[in-house]
């Protein structure tokens, strides 16, 4: 598979390689900034282009609270150590993230220069991209796998640690999981490579998977459980794994089939899940632009547990 996820383009997900990561460690001067150490891995600093004017306190407070919302979703850091280049610009804010598995784990992101502590507060992309360290490299047709992780699992994970809220979280699935619905004449997700099923295709699997997970184990388990064990099994970007495998790890964890079983249901069909069933069952509703969350629903509890911070 290609070396690097992308969070803007999907193509240069299908498409990149090693060479294309060897050009990005050599490109532009850089200078390291210093390292933020965690209890189980070191994330390294550097900055290339104008940072002239760029607070890098604040960058390092924003690198360093999106590294806790992976670490405490996990119980402990994908990957040892991290290289971290921050490619500032001109503007505000973060604007393309992207992971590399090159010469050991590379995350670039393009900040503006002008960012402050409010527009690193609402970025997603940093915690998008290091939730990518926590899975291995597949084959190029399971990108969804990949892409649909960290979508699905960067909003929970700072929901956990506080940096979110649930209703803003239900509020964009609510609005945004349709966009991974199979439009005509697709052939499942290992075969239909659009924007929509990769990302939100891939992180409607997982939302499946999750309350699937939770149903049969009477709430004891969920997604969760499943990736802390991908992890602490050595499953990380580093390393290059066959999908099955991958997945029954994770199955094994919570003593069911669920990962497996929906991925046989979802790789070559179409799969189009009642949506409107699901958030009822849940117990989630628009109410204009908000969110109305119903406790007398009958999976509320398991709404509930998915947000729920864990223990390391």
């Amino acid at each position: 598979m290609s070396s690097m996820r992308c969070v803007v383009a999907l193509l240069a997900v299908l498409a990149g390689n090693a060479l294309i990561a060897a050009a990005a460690e050599k490109s532009g001067s850089s200078s390291a900034t210093g390292e933020i150490r965690l209890t189980d891995a070191t994330i390294e600093i550097n900055y290339t282009g104008n940072a002239a004017g760029m607070d890098r306190n604040e960058v390092r407070e924003w690198i360093a609270a999106s590294a806790n919302a992976v670490q405490s979703y996990y119980g402990r850091f994908p990957v040892s150590r991290v290289r971290i280049r921050i490619e500032a610009g001109e503007g505000h804010g973060a604007r393309s993230g992207t992971t590399y598995a090159y010469n050991g784990a590379l995350i670039r992101v393009g900040v503006g220069r002008y960012s402050d502590s409010a527009d690193l507060k609402r970025d997603w992309i940093m915690t998008h991209e290091m939730v990518h360290l926590a899975m291995p490299e597949f084959s190029d047709r399971h990108a969804w796998l990949e892409e649909g992780l960290a979508t699905y699992v960067e909003p929970v994970a700072r929901v956990q640690v506080g940096q979110l809220t649930e209703e803003k979280i239900w509020r964009d699935m609510l609005q945004d999981m349709p966009k991974g619905l199979p439009a005509p004449g697709d052939q499942g997700l290992d075969n239909t490579h659009t924007w929509g099923r990769t990302y939100w295709g891939g992180a409607l699997f997982y939302l499946l998977a999750d309350v699937r997970i939770r149903e049969r184990t009477g709430n004891r388990a969920g997604l969760q459980d499943a990736l802390r064990a991908i992890v602490a099994n050595g499953g990380n970007v580093e390393v290059s794994w066959d999908v099955r495998r991958t997945l029954a790890m994770g199955d094994q964890a919570t003593g069911t089939n669920v990962l497996i079983g929906l991925y046989d249901e979802m790789r070559a069909t179409p799969v189009s899940p009642d949506l409107s069933q699901l958030w009822q069952r849940l117990g989630v509703r628009l109410s204009h632009d908000s969110v109305e969350f119903d406790d007398a629903a009958p999976l509320a509890a398991i709404r509930r547990a998915i947000t729920a911070r864990r223990g390391g």
